[in-house]
């Protein structure tokens, strides 16, 4: 194989041995990689019902055919496990030197089970695997544990970690790499945690095989310029993806005060501009030109890097006004281990229950202090933020008294910063979003903004799943990040010419699509064999708010969602992707995606149509 390395490293924590899976390239060739491949491992691998936290869960590191290759930003990682948030299939991916080092060791993916009975961390040297005690390890915030990796280690390595949270077990704990890079929102963080696996650290100095190297190596470095040459090229340096927040204000789509609104009295101290005004530094991924991490100078004196999710979630979604108040919870967050997204959605929801005297904890909107405290017994697990440790929707469960309807979150993962009480098409993604509420897959509110917001049309529908075919399907399993494409107008078919490159398969736009539509079916299944005939319409339903609370300031007041339309958009949906009317696979469409084997395990679990 060529491309591929054809290699599986697996860890078993439990008994502390490893061993190289060689897989087929028919395996390859039906999921390329990444989210495919971690999908259909834990579809194989995983009993229904196994606990998240137990030693029979498995923590994924899957990477793609161009990841490690010098080629605009194939420097990212997918990380994948059953969530202790969701009970689901849950992901993340983010930019690390282990794309890059885990490749040139000489795999494709990296599958860790079973758990350590004291704190580990994994060395992985080409074909020397080590499990070495972490006790002297445990308890250091990611930026500490870095430091002291590099100092044992050299730098020349890549590096997952995981701070306090993931330790504690707070359930959106995430993994961190690279000082400023964070992924896994279904707590791929917590999954770590709950194995004792404090660290992962990968040097590699194979080659990484490519069926045509001198052709990969002058299309890399065509694309790299092709990127610095787009018109927006510029604009997108000095502020990345801050840019949109100033767009979100415009538009009343930014999160205000627990998505009750979509504009914030105070936006204009938390935009880009201000941000442009205290860059101290900018910061990326490996293989990226485009770097989206811009570095301000946080209330406390230290570097704190900044993009717009933190700063919806952190700033006016918990009604903070200050760029630098709400850097500093993002750099709380960051060292602790916590996911910023989820963070942001569950001191908003404490806030709003102390406001409903839900709680008595006194927690004012915009109360900076308190939002720091919350933020460290959060990760601790102290009093209130034990419970909202859980994550807003077990929040809920357990405070009751219709707190419900202010937990903001689909499948149990708080939606990410886009509110949605007027655009129908962004709700659907999030709906339909294979590991719950989250922009990632679909973001297709910009889209919808610019074609008409208020309508509830069959052309939304296509164009989710358009997008979730390129953003969750090409971009999650090849590994690379979808940036370029999005932001600056990078022309998908350099991917197609990178795969022939790396691996001499010939794979058109269509054939990713088709690849794209298996992994999404999988990950479908094993939702659904999770929840059995449990399963239902409602796990694609967006939060009650949007449809039963209109908003009340900006040029959209009285605006909300339409429930009855809603479901017709989401019939249309579970139409065109060949699903029954609960949102369940048909048959007959996994037979025709090569599923067959996933058909006759689901309907174990549930009758297929």
């Amino acid at each position: 194989m060529k491309g591929w390395t054809g290699k599986i490293l697996r860890v078993d924590l439990t008994k502390k041995t490893h061993k190289v899976q060689e897989y087929p390239k028919e395996f390859a060739l039906n999921f390329i990689g990444g989210r495919g491949f971690a999908a259909k491992i834990l579809w194989d691998e995983l009993k229904p019902g196994v606990d998240p936290l137990s030693p029979e869960n498995k923590f994924i590191v899957a990477l793609g055919p161009l990841s490690g290759f010098a080629v605009p930003n194939a420097g990212k990682v997918v990380v994948a496990a059953k969530s202790p948030l969701t009970g689901g299939y849950g992901d993340g991916n983010t930019g690390s030197f282990v794309a890059v080092h885990l490749r040139k060791a000489g795999y494709d993916a990296m599958v860790v089970e079973g758990a350590a009975d004291k704190p580990v961390y994994i060395y992985i040297e080409d074909d020397k695997v080590e499990i070495n005690s972490a006790e002297d390890l445990w308890g250091l915030t990611t930026n500490e544990l870095h430091d002291k990796l590099e100092k044992m280690h050299g730098k020349s390595i890549g590096v997952l970690t995981i701070g306090p949270a993931g330790e504690n077990l707070v359930k959106f704990a995430i993994v961190r790499s690279m000082y400023g890079r964070a992924g896994g929102r279904p707590g791929m963080g917590t999954v770590m945690g709950s194995k004792k696996l404090k660290a992962i650290v990968v040097r590699g100095t194979k080659e990484i095989p490519a069926e045509d190297p001198d052709e990969l190596k002058r299309l890399g470095i065509d694309g790299f310029k092709d990127v610095r040459s787009k018109p927006l090229y510029e604009s997108w340096m000095k502020q990345g993806t801050m840019m949109v927040h100033s767009w979100c204000q415009e538009n009343s789509v930014l999160p205000t005060y627990n998505f009750r609104e979509g504009q914030f009295e105070h936006a204009d101290k938390l935009s880009g501009d201000v941000l442009e005004k205290l860059k101290v530094k900018t910061y990326g991924c490996p293989n990226c030109n485009m770097q989206c991490g811009h570095v301000i100078i946080e209330v406390g004196g230290k570097e704190a890097e900044l993009d717009y999710e933190n700063i919806g979630m952190l700033g006016s979604n918990i009604g903070i006004s200050d760029l630098k108040q709400a850097a500093t919870l993002n750099l709380m967050a960051d060292e602790y281990g916590l996911d910023t997204i989820s963070l942001g959605s569950v001191i908003a929801f404490a806030m709003e229950s102390s406001e409903k005297k839900i709680i008595d904890d006194g927690i004012e909107w915009g109360d900076f202090e308190a939002a720091k405290k919350l933020t460290e017994d959060i990760t601790y697990r102290r009093g209130l933020g034990d419970i909202l440790a859980e994550g807003t929707k077990r929040a809920a469960e357990k405070l009751g008294k219709d707190s419900i309807n202010w937990a903001i979150q689909v499948k149990g993962l708080e939606v990410s910063a886009y509110d949605c009480h007027y655009s129908p098409g962004m709700a659907l993604s999030y709906g339909t979003s294979p590991i719950g509420a989250h922009h990632k897959d679909a973001w297709v509110i910009s889209w919808e903004i610019q074609t008409g917001r208020e309508s509830y049309t069959i052309e939304k529908v296509d164009k989710v799943i358009e997008l979730q075919r390129i953003r969750g399907g090409l971009f999650e399993s090849i590994v690379s990040c979808r940036l370029p494409w999005v932001e600056l107008g990078f022309d998908l078919e350099w991917y197609v010419k990178y795969l022939k490159a790396a691996t001499g398969v010939s794979y058109t736009l269509d054939d990713f699509y088709k690849v794209a539509d298996r992994i999404y079916n999988v990950i479908r299944a094993f939702w659904v064999r999770e929840y059995g005939n449990n399963w239902g319409r409602h796990m694609d339903m967006p939060p009650v708010r949007w449809f039963k609370e209109p908003l009340t300031v900006g040029p959209f007041k009285g605006k909300h969602l339409d429930e009855e339309k809603y479901q017709q958009l989401l019939t249309w949906y579970y139409e065109r992707r060949g699903w029954d009317e609960r949102g369940i696979p048909k048959r007959e469409t996994l037979v025709n995606l090569g599923l067959s084997d996933v058909a006759d395990e689901l309907s174990k679990y549930v009758a297929l149509r």
